[in-house]
């Protein structure tokens, strides 16, 4: 599977590219972004090669690495990222916004938009692990149409998406 553009109502959705890094790294140089997930802001080099490894893939038959970098219509400024590590019929979900341009409701628009495309390519489970202090996401886990469980993995809470939630 490969990660193809979508769009939402306000936002590009746009896959990764090692080239997003330079913009990138001001949107993710917030300290306080990393409350809830620990880690500090990446350094340019980091970022890079991270996105190096994640354009390359896992290189393991059967998972794709999915990663979108998530761009405003509004102000063509990138905001931050979403991705999805699809095995079989399923993926386990992620979101990350800048702090600038959290409270826009961007996170749930992206997750949702998210959510959608992968639904269209045949992913039947959707999986976002959220740290069970982090109401924010938590909000978004649930618009995005993921039930929270009583299920924990290191630390964080699982919100899971079946394909019979997603059909009723």
């Amino acid at each position: 599977m490969i990660a193809t553009r979508f769009e939402t109502e306000r936002l590009l959705l746009l896959p990764l590219r090692v080239e997003y890094a330079a913009e990138m790294v001001a949107v993710l140089g917030d300290p306080g972004l990393y409350t809830f997930t620990g880690g500090e802001p990446p350094t340019l080099e980091a970022l890079t090669a991270r996105y190096e490894r994640q354009v390359a893939g896992p290189g393991r038959p059967g998972e794709s690495w999915l990663n979108w970098v998530i761009r405003s219509r509004a102000d063509g400024t990138l905001a931050g990222y979403v991705q999805a590590t699809v095995t079989g019929d399923g993926a386990e979900i992620a979101w990350v916004l800048g702090t600038r341009t959290q409270g826009r409701g961007y996170a749930r628009e992206a997750a949702v938009g998210l959510v959608g495309w992968l639904r269209e390519h045949q992913v039947e489970r959707v999986v976002a692990h959220v740290h069970p202090e982090h109401a924010k996401s938590a909000a978004v886990a649930a618009a995005a149409g993921l039930s929270r469980t009583t299920q924990v993995d290191d630390g964080e809470e699982l919100w899971v998406l079946e394909a019979e939630q997603a059909r009723s």
